[in-house]
């Protein structure tokens, strides 16, 4: 079941690059089997929200100091550390993502280096290298190709089959799946809304 612009416009209002969007998806989702309707809008849905409605496909971490306090206490535990992190990315990304996905310690870079990419945000080293090694390429070059609409697109894929995905699809569990996507369930609300909209366009 292929996807058409129409449909894609209608699920994600406002949508930047409709047409580049849909031709990677298009090339991709039949490979990683997202192919009935149920899947096709679990899919469109996780990823929407994830990337702002497609708008996003790096990690905005430029957190103003309460920010940080809020979202990040362990990493964050008093006003001045927060301070002195505030508005510098790369900074509290090292940080925060330090020493855990295959990262390593806050000084070697690794948690900006690879900090969240991709349509539904590819996030650490491990993750990095697992889908580079799908690829035969290198981690680095996975980096720069997660900032093209196809590299974007196919990460999304490759972790949504990395995860057996499409068995909460088949169920239409989108509290599960978002579990293993996000960890927890932020956001639930908006993707069920987003996954009810998509099911609606696709006739479901």
């Amino acid at each position: 079941m292929e996807l058409t612009l129409q449909q894609l416009k209608q699920m994600v209002h406002g949508i930047p690059h409709a047409e580049n969007w849909l031709e990677a998806l298009d090339q991709l989702l039949p490979d990683y089997e997202i192919n009935t309707p149920h899947r096709i809008a679990a899919f469109i849905a996780q990823c929407a929200h994830e990337s702002g409605g497609f708008r996003f496909i790096k990690e905005n971490l430029n957190y103003k100091a309460e920010s940080l306090r809020k979202v990040f206490p362990k990493y964050f535990p008093t006003d001045e550390l927060a301070q002195a992190y505030a508005k510098k990315p790369a900074m509290i990304a090292n940080r925060v993502y330090a020493s855990r996905m295959g990262n390593g310690d806050e000084h070697s870079g690794d948690g900006y280096r690879y900090c969240g990419r991709g349509l539904i945000q590819l996030t650490g080293k491990s993750n990095y290298e697992n889908f580079a090694a799908s690829l035969e390429i290198s981690p680095e070059e996975a980096a720069e190709y997660l900032g093209t609409f196809e590299g974007a697109a196919q990460s999304a894929c490759w972790f949504w089959e990395s995860n057996n995905l499409n068995v909460e699809a088949d169920a239409g569990d989108i509290k599960k799946m978002t579990k293993k996507i996000n960890g927890g369930y932020i956001g639930l609300e908006d993707r069920i809304r987003h996954y009810e909209h998509a099911l609606h366009i696709m006739g479901a």
